[in-house]
């Protein structure tokens, strides 16, 4: 995090501009000196012109031969190191302003991901907070370049929206390091399947936090994190921890109940279907995606929400009501709007039939 309220000189000398003024004062030539230090001379020479630092080894020699303490010159060399250090990190940030303007950063502030502010310098600055990396260069390495495949193994190079969708995925991070979670069970994930089917079809009011439960404590991170501009993602399915946990991120684009429980129990599939080391981005052009398995992680949602044999069935009943729908929700154990979700997609029936059962989600962070 930025430090705040500590001072920061505009300009600090280097420790040899001191010290050539003391052997003035002295009237210590800069080999006299040396001698009495026993440093060769280049080397007393190379810290009088500022281009070499005062060693600990160096302090107290001096503190021998000048009678100073050898803290006063090891302070002084780290005030100029660090502002020296400060001056790149400007440049660096000075750099990064380009960058910084490629961001929904005013969406981000909006939510609380970042403070809010007009300068691009502390855009780029609070970017680079959020992200946790020294450098704009190094979000380029990670999310562009795949330098670290063990936390992120895709690239968003050939993505249209890269900034805001690794804006997005960073917020999922954030998300998931607050929660602590038991050790992974494909086992005990497969078992609450039932459950997680069950709260579906009934979608009570905590419907969220009921299928986040399930999902933790079979060692599964689930959280909502909401939609950035040109972030047209619907949701993520992934491994995090040195790929020890899996996360799904869901953003509700659509906020429908029906794209809400298909895209959940799309990632389910994901992560029960898949390898550890795949990542999974719905509705998002990438580089690495691959049909078969999205289709297979498709066919896993299918038979968990409305399967086509219970579509199938339905489609036999001429002129179907709502009425007719409802008790097939019932007795398919789902909910009404996946039947209808579903037949509005085939084009089986209008868009203005059974619009009650399209529930818009409504979800904070918090879930």
């Amino acid at each position: 995090m930025t430090v705040k309220n500590e001072y920061n000189p505009q300009i600090v000398s280097h420790p040899g501009l001191g010290l050539r003024e003391k052997l003035e004062e002295l009237q210590m030539s800069p080999k006299e000196f040396a001698v009495r230090c026993n440093k060769p001379v280049k080397t007393i020479s190379e810290v009088l012109n500022g281009k070499s630092a005062i060693t600990p080894d160096m302090a107290v020699q001096f503190e021998n031969v000048l009678h100073i303490p050898a803290k006063f010159w090891l302070k002084r060399q780290y005030n100029y190191d660090e502002f020296v250090a400060r001056s790149n990190r400007q440049e660096t940030i000075e750099g990064a302003t380009d960058w910084a303007r490629l961001f929904p950063y005013a969406d981000m502030a909006k939510k609380g991901w970042v403070p809010k502010t007009s300068r691009v310098e502390e855009k780029a600055e609070h970017l680079m907070e959020y992200f946790s990396f020294s450098s704009h260069i190094s979000w380029e390495k990670f999310y562009m370049k795949s330098e670290l495949k063990a936390s992120f193994r895709i690239s968003l190079a050939h993505t249209n929206t890269p900034h805001a969708l690794s804006a997005w995925l960073r917020r999922g991070d954030i998300q998931a390091q607050a929660i602590e979670a038991p050790e992974y069970s494909a086992k005990a994930l497969r078992a609450v399947l039932p459950q997680l089917k069950a709260i579906m079809a009934k979608q009570p009011d905590d419907f969220f936090q009921q299928a986040q439960a399930l999902c933790l404590g079979a060692g599964l991170k689930l959280v909502y994190t909401p939609c950035l501009p040109k972030a047209p993602i619907n949701g993520v399915a992934r491994w995090i921890e040195n790929n020890t946990t899996p996360l799904i991120q869901l953003s509700c684009r659509q906020k429908r109940n029906d794209v809400f429980w298909f895209s959940f129990f799309h990632e389910l599939g994901h992560i029960l279907l898949h390898g550890r080391k795949d990542i999974f981005l719905e509705n998002v052009e990438y580089e690495g995606f691959d049909a078969e398995k999205e289709a297979a992680a498709d066919a896993f949602a299918i038979a968990w929400t409305f399967s086509e044999k219970q579509e199938t069935e339905v489609m036999k009943k001429n002129r179907l009501t709502t009425d007719d729908i409802v008790v097939y929700a019932e007795k398919f154990q789902t909910h009404p709007a996946m039947i209808i979700g579903r037949l509005q997609k085939k084009e089986v029936i209008h868009y203005s039939v059974g619009r009650a059962f399209i529930v818009k989600i409504k979800l904070d962070e918090a879930g």
